[in-house]
């Protein structure tokens, strides 16, 4: 095994490889991830949580300290090596207070994130490159890094850096990859959580979601676990079974700061917003946002 330090989503971690590994392919998987993912020497180790990956049946197993995930080789020198040790760290950040989500977010000019949330095909990609058209600056599409900072303001870490776009007029057709910029290079507070529905046959509207429903509750709650979970990173690689068993890494303490973090969210201000298209969704926010 060979030892390096791993960065990626906004911790570090030593990681132990198998020897003479090809991280080719993980290491060009970097502009996927929030925060990339950057192998570096060992250096000090001390205090840090570690993953460990060794060739063999696919199988994830965890102690305190240490994730350890077993692979097929051909995932193991595949982009699943990137995505896999994100996820296995993912304990790593919730015991630091960041958590992944599936959410768009993006900081327009007063400074103060706004985080879009919505089921795929919801229409949280195409209004943010909207809002980007009238000077917001992109902070993560589809993958985004939540933190509870000192004092209990929550803040949005720079997410994902690129987006996968279906041209209009060719919906089968393969996205294609868009480098989003201007891209926030630091952690901007969270001022606004959208739910976002883009529909055509929708009229524009902008309501309170708080209170919160006990589905919007639920809904959040599958949102702050997903990537603990580790259902999104199927150990065997998408060209397999896409299903296997939820990975060993959750703990009630994590559980507890979860639950915290929702209601730091519903203490903030949280809206639903409707509209028939990502044009009139970007103009609504953008409006509501200067006023």
């Amino acid at each position: 095994m060979t030892l390096h330090q791993l960065t990626t989503g906004h911790v570090r971690a030593v990681v132990r490889l198998p020897e003479h590994l090809d991280t080719a392919a993980a290491r060009a998987a970097a502009r996927f991830l929030p925060g990339g993912w950057h192998l570096g020497e060992p250096g000090a180790s001390e205090g840090l949580a570690a993953v460990e990956i060794a060739i063999g049946t696919a199988d994830v197993t965890a102690d305190a300290d240490t994730v350890r995930i077993r692979l097929p080789h051909d995932s193991a020198v595949s982009a699943s090596l990137a995505y896999l040790t994100y996820t296995a760290l993912e304990r790593v950040r919730q015991r630091r207070g960041k958590v992944t989500v599936h959410a768009t977010a993006l900081v327009p000019p007063d400074g103060r994130a706004v985080l879009l949330l919505g089921d795929k095909g919801a229409g949280k990609t195409t209004t943010a490159l909207a809002l980007a058209e009238r000077g917001w600056v992109h902070a993560g599409d589809d993958l985004v890094v939540l933190a509870e900072e000192d004092g209990g303001q929550v803040a949005v870490w720079p997410g994902k850096p690129t987006a996968a776009v279906r041209e209009p007029h060719a919906p089968l057709a393969p996205k294609h990859v868009l480098d989003l910029a201007p891209f926030a290079a630091s952690p901007a507070p969270l001022g606004w959580v959208v739910r976002l529905a883009v529909h055509p046959g929708r009229t524009s509207a902008l309501r309170p979601a708080v209170p919160l429903s006990v589905n919007e509750g639920l809904r959040l709650h599958e949102l702050l676990t997903r990537y603990l979970s580790g259902l999104p990173t199927p150990l065997a690689g998408v060209g397999a079974v896409p299903y296997g068993p939820v990975w060993p890494l959750d703990a009630p303490a994590l559980a507890r700061w979860r639950s915290h973090l929702i209601s730091r969210l519903a203490a903030g201000r949280f809206d639903y917003l409707y509209a028939p298209d990502a044009h009139a969704a970007a103009e609504l926010l953008a409006k509501e946002a200067a006023g």
